[in-house]
């Protein structure tokens, strides 16, 4: 079926566009190309005409016929019959275009990889875990010879890797055997999998946290279901923001009110409305809940297991399939003890991967579930694929059973490099509100303005990619939020910063920003 957009529809994704960084069709063409890129506006999709896009904005049919016009050059309008165009990414890649234009155009673009000379932003995640990846692949391949007799599809996966990803959930504390693992081509597949089999109908209501995972928003609005936002309580001082001075990945208390063990703070606050997911829960009756309480992506925040019991039982009392995503339970920065969620229910469905504690590379997740949830699982499979690559699964099962050599080493790097970010953020941005994470890859911060998809429309132009907070909410919510990734070596972080505080002063250069900045946001943001 034909998907177009409506003037207030597109209005409501473009937000605060006209910003007087440049002239209004420019801007207006910088930001529609960033909604494609960011995968807010899908492939194909009819735009608004010319007409009743500049009635819907108020502004002149002129700009929006040049915005359009650019809009076409670059390659991401296609011409249709009469006076609507079609969404679309340029069959040569944007790079080709010139200056601010053409730079731009793959600024947090999923998938796309950055142009030389361009730091990443818009991903969290590491390099490889280097001789310990390689090693286990030359075990791999040693082992490979016993397997060449067979047909080599295995729907479930290798039993190697499925033993040992099955280990260590027993020694976890959750009793798992072989059998209640599938092997997937990364945490995305296993999620893609997941949807397919329990929310498979179209407008499935689908519980998420606000924000999520970008790429989790993206996998169920494909899949044709209704996401249920649930907001996240703001970080405050001294709850679950942090409000010391954070040096090489220390904090030293400065009117912090949580616990502090050694100089470093945590924040055990607890970072989930539960109230709230508790009714839309009883009200909303989704289908199936996707949350990640290992290290939120994009705040950080590890919730507190008392929390955990409870959202157990509530997705319980609705007939809710609770999906958890512990893609990032390794990345444990500050030590905080928690209890995997599938402790409390065997009804709880767990999505791993080794993409961030090894490499993303490797393409190898996993599913865990009751025994009859697997088969099903795999039988959805098969109308994806057949069965993962075998080497990459032998590799995969040497890593699991060594989890913890490579990790220590990557743990410290992180703790110095959020360290050096946080206070970066402080010395070089001020009005910025970083949230200190427990775990994971990245910092939440709020800015003094919601310019997020400004900064990241300009970030090209001086030299980053970024990835602007509506990705990671829905209905262009957290236009007043942007996630940074502290994966940079320091010496990289100090450029990444520098390079924010230019896109921002020439923001701030805008007479029309400095209102906004003087003004409260235009909407409430969670």
């Amino acid at each position: 079926m034909s998907v177009s957009l409506t003037p207030g529809s597109l209005a409501r994704l473009l937000g605060e566009w006209n910003v007087g960084a440049a002239p209004a069709y420019r801007e207006l063409a910088d930001v529609v190309r960033l909604l494609i890129l960011d995968g807010r506006v899908g492939l194909d999709v009819a735009l608004p005409s010319e007409r009743s896009l500049a009635a819907g904005l108020g502004i002149s049919r002129t700009t929006v016929t040049a915005a359009y016009a650019l809009l076409r050059e670059q390659g991401f309008l296609s011409s249709g019959q009469g006076s609507r165009s079609r969404s679309c990414i340029p069959s040569q890649g944007p790079a080709h275009a010139g200056g601010h234009d053409g730079a731009l155009r793959l600024s947090g673009a999923p998938g796309l990889a950055v142009p030389d000379g361009i730091l990443d932003l818009a991903y969290a995640s590491l390099p490889a875990s280097g001789e310990v990846v390689h090693r286990a692949f030359a075990a791999a391949l040693t082992e490979l010879p016993a397997l060449l007799p067979g047909f080599g599809y295995d729907a479930l996966g290798v039993g190697p890797l499925r033993e040992a990803i099955a280990a260590r959930y027993t020694a976890a504390g959750v009793p798992t055997t072989a059998a209640q693992i599938l092997v997937t081509s990364g945490a995305q597949h296993a999620l893609n999998i997941v949807l397919r089999t329990l929310a498979g109908r179209s407008g499935t209501k689908v519980l998420v946290e606000h924000p999520s995972y970008p790429n989790a928003l993206d996998a169920i609005r494909a899949a044709g279901c209704r996401p249920v936002p649930v907001s996240m309580p703001a970080a405050t001082p001294g709850g679950t923001g942090h409000s010391g001075t954070a040096h090489g990945g220390r904090v030293h208390n400065a009117g912090h009110n949580g616990p502090v063990h050694n100089g470093l703070a945590h924040n055990n606050a607890g970072g989930w409305d539960l109230e709230a997911m508790e009714a839309a829960l009883l009200q909303q009756r989704p289908a199936m809940a996707y949350v990640v309480p290992d290290f939120h992506n994009p705040t950080g925040r590890l919730m507190p297991d008392s929390q955990r019991r409870r959202l157990v039982k509530a997705a319980a009392a609705s007939g809710t399939v609770l999906v958890v995503d512990e893609t990032l339970r390794e990345l444990n920065l500050d030590g905080a003890a928690s209890t995997p969620m599938a402790a409390f229910s065997p009804a709880v469905v767990s999505l791993g991967s080794l993409s961030k504690s090894h490499w993303a590379g490797l393409r190898t997740g996993w599913i865990r579930a009751s025994e009859p949830l697997i088969q099903r699982f795999a039988a959805a499979r098969t109308t994806l694929d057949l069965g993962g690559p075998v080497v990459e699964q032998l590799a995969g099962a040497h890593l699991v059973n060594a989890m913890t050599e490579p990790l220590p080493d990557r743990l410290a790097a992180l703790r110095e490099n959020r360290g050096t970010l946080v206070e970066l953020i402080r010395q070089r941005l001020p009005g910025w509100e970083p949230e200190w994470p427990d775990g994971g890859l990245s910092v939440w911060c709020r800015l003094p303005a919601p310019i997020s998809t400004a900064l990241a429309v300009l970030a090209p132009d001086v030299g980053i990619r970024l990835a602007a907070g509506p990705r990671f909410g829905v209905g262009g919510a957290f236009e007043q939020y942007l996630r940074l990734p502290f994966t940079l070596p320091p010496e990289q972080l100090v450029t990444a910063v520098l390079a924010l505080r230019s896109a921002q002063d020439r923001l701030e250069a805008s007479p029309q920003l400095r209102r906004n900045l003087s003004s409260p946001p235009a909407a409430a943001i969670a």
